[in-house]
């Protein structure tokens, strides 16, 4: 079965902060790849840091590994952000979101990012030592 995210305008989906540890391909529309890592991810779509900017609307395919398996799903290039990563470098970041996912594409997307805010959650139940005296 397929899956299409859908966005709550009531509250966004959980993400996942990666800092560009992941890598990622993204697959344009007349056959082209472009090279990109992930910055953050969600189950409604994420962010890519690429070396030039994509144009906003066209629908692409992005591949990438999670811990829970490999991820290809269809997404719609967003909004570049307006700023570079870094003052000397002509990078950008591109939000993307999500069109289609696969069974097993959404199955390892959801447990990674599940993994993840249960990791969050634990670590913020934890009470310092020293606030335990």
């Amino acid at each position: 079965m397929t899956h299409f995210p859908q966005t709550q305008s009531q509250r966004r989906a959980p993400r996942i902060q990666l800092g560009g540890s992941v890598p990622a391909i993204v697959m344009l529309e007349d056959g082209q790849r472009a090279k990109a890592n992930l910055q953050t991810v969600s189950v409604t779509g994420g962010l890519l840091h690429l070396t030039k900017s994509l144009n906003q609307g066209d629908f692409v395919e992005v591949a990438f590994q999670m811990q829970h398996g490999a991820v290809r799903v269809m997404a719609e290039r967003l909004s570049p952000l307006p700023r570079p990563v870094s003052k000397t470098s002509s990078d950008t970041r591109q939000a993307f979101r999500f069109i289609a996912l696969g069974d097993d594409d959404h199955r390892a997307l959801r447990m990674a990012v599940d993994s993840a805010s249960d990791l969050s959650f634990l670590k913020v139940r934890q009470r310092p030592s020293f606030l335990s005296k």
